[in-house]
């Protein structure tokens, strides 16, 4: 009998047009009314393609073939377009900004009601609750294109929430989130659940986020799928945040899925760094070559090797300032982490330093590359053709997709090494470095947005140029394409590229970089080693530095400290 309250799959196999295989294969899976129930896999494992069953996207609009059944809530996903399952299933995408189909903030919240047909007092009352409870009541008339991304993603789930739908499927809701932002989206979404009996299906890369809200996990593994409870998957999942990790590695059980569960588990581990370091904190080696402490405008020592000079940058976008007399120094061999919460400026200030974006007030200054012996003098960014830019400061923005022009993944990595006078193939071997197995042949608007993501790195870092600028650079990615991509910039660095990053992801800052800047209001805050300032902040410190401490900030740190114990566990 069907279960008018459930989502039930039943032999479900999805194939696209065109592929030998079936990206999904005999799912047989059941999803309980007010189940917050946390998807999650390497990128380009099916995730999504799990996702969009849910509603009828797969296949009535990719196309390809499904056998086996959906049903949501009664409603069998063949004979119900996502049309007619628009008042039941409300679904967010891994790019807000796609979705949207008005101009203004409360515009677009009202928009999904009024297809609906539902009152105007209805809408209005929503509209207000939807605005408090995500936050963002301030934004209410912003035009949607100015929002930065976190905000853009906000409002996306805002749209939906609005609604009222009885199951809410997110795809990476907190991929453009600071910290404190998606605690807040996971505390709305997590009250839905409880107060309102809402299903949420969430699909995540940054499973630290979420892990300790779910109630069950599903795991997609080569077109298959496992489900249990969060520690039974955790146990044996190809993808982990660092707290699992640190508990596989401690032999801890039960296994922690959250900072609390991990340092009431981690006192031993803690009374012997007490003992072992006399309350010193760990010496960590730096990841690349790091910097001092900073203060706004001081000069860099002797030693270091700076590549671009910036001073008093400002940037304003009609009335709003958006950095303001901004002071940064990029050296040879650093990897620099540009931090804050979502509209402080960090977007603004990486399109200033690049060339191409606004800038009201201050000084970009490059250092002159030698010509036949002779030092030429430092050049500005923006005074640079767009060809010769490339080669000198590289920039992959937050919608990577939109330096992708090219039918297919091989001629797009073909035309990069072109340009670059490389081997064909050098491209190629990077993009397979970070996000392997995509094929030659596909479309680049047909990957997902961490495969996306993955080729546009690749080809900006084909291009070697001396200074890369990566904002939000781990979206959509897996944390092993985050190892890959930490790797790949550590040889940067080690090649005296610099690095700047944008990133709300502090697990991959605490990885891969060996200073941080913060950035609030468009102003510098912080400026400082790793260790120095993520460590300083609860909104910035990464899990293994929560649970331990003493400078402590990956489970890598953990094994240089301690050791393998994956024989002599306690």
């Amino acid at each position: 009998m069907t279960d008018l309250n459930a989502i039930e799959l039943t032999g479900v196999s999805a194939t696209y047009a065109g592929a030998a295989e079936p990206v999904l294969r005999d799912v047989d899976l059941r999803i309980e009314e007010g189940e917050l129930v946390l998807v999650v896999g390497r990128t380009g494992s099916g995730k999504s393609t799990l996702l969009g069953l849910l509603n009828g996207l797969v296949p009535h609009f990719t196309g390809g073939v499904l056998t086996g059944s959906v049903r949501v809530h009664g409603r069998d996903t063949r004979d119900h377009r996502p049309r007619d399952l628009a008042d039941l299933v409300g679904v967010v995408g891994q790019d807000p900004l796609a979705g949207f189909v008005t101009d203004t903030v409360e515009e677009e919240l009202a928009y999904g009601m009024e297809q609906l047909g539902l009152a105007p007092a209805v809408m209005r009352k929503r509209v207000e609750e939807t605005l408090d409870l995500l936050g963002i009541a301030d934004l209410r008339d912003a035009p949607l294109s100015d929002l930065s991304g976190g905000q853009q993603q906000r409002v996306a789930i805002g749209s939906v929430l609005a609604a009222h739908p009885r199951v809410l499927v997110l795809d990476e809701p907190t991929s453009a989130l600071d910290p404190t932002g998606a605690e807040e989206v996971l505390a709305a979404i997590t009250r839905l659940v409880h107060d309102l009996a809402i299903t949420v299906v969430i699909a995540e890369h940054r499973v630290e986020r979420v892990l300790a809200y779910a109630d069950r996990v599903i795991h997609v593994v080569e077109g298959r799928v496992e489900s249990g409870l969060p520690a039974d998957v955790m146990a044996t999942s190809t993808i982990a945040p660092p707290v699992v990790q640190l508990g596989r590695w401690a032999g801890w059980v039960p296994l922690p899925m959250s900072v609390r569960d991990g340092w009431r588990s981690a006192a031993a581990l803690r009374r012997e760094l007490e003992e072992g370091l006399d309350g010193r904190d760990y010496a960590r080696p730096p990841v690349a070559v790091t910097a001092p402490l900073v203060e706004q405008g001081a000069e860099r020592p002797d030693d270091r090797d700076p590549v671009l000079t910036a001073k008093r940058i400002s940037v304003r976008h009609g009335d709003l300032v958006a950095v303001r007399e901004f002071d940064l120094i990029l050296n040879a061999g650093e990897i620099t982490a540009l931090m804050g919460r979502n509209g402080s400026g960090k977007s603004s200030l990486m399109w200033a330093l690049q060339g191409s974006g606004a800038r009201f007030g201050g000084t970009v200054r490059m250092a002159g590359i030698p010509q036949d012996g002779e030092e030429i003098e430092d050049v500005d960014p923006r005074d640079l053709t767009p060809a010769v830019r490339r080669t000198r400061i590289g920039l992959v923005p937050q919608t990577p997709a939109d330096l992708l022009y090219l039918p297919t993944v091989a001629q797009e990595c073909a035309e990069a090494d072109r340009e670059a006078h490389l081997e064909p193939g050098s491209c190629r071997t990077l993009l397979d470095r970070i996000v392997p197995d995509i094929a030659d042949d596909l479309h680049p608007r047909d990957l997902s947005e961490g495969q996306r993501l993955g080729l546009v790195l690749a080809i900006q870092l084909t291009a070697d140029p001396e200074v890369l600028l990566l904002d939000e650079p781990t979206r959509g990615l897996d944390y092993q394409g985050k190892a890959a991509l930490a790797g790949v910039l550590a040889e940067l660095a080690g090649r005296g590229r610099a690095v700047l990053l944008s990133t709300h992801d502090v697990e991959f800052v605490a990885e891969a970089a060996g200073r941080v800047v913060v950035i609030a209001a468009g102003e510098l805050v912080a400026d400082g080693t790793t260790a120095d300032v993520v460590t300083a902040s609860p909104a910035f410190a990464p899990q293994v530095s929560k649970v331990l401490g003493h400078g402590l900030l990956t489970v890598d740190d953990v094994i240089a400290r301690f050791g393998d114990r994956t024989g002599d566990r306690r």
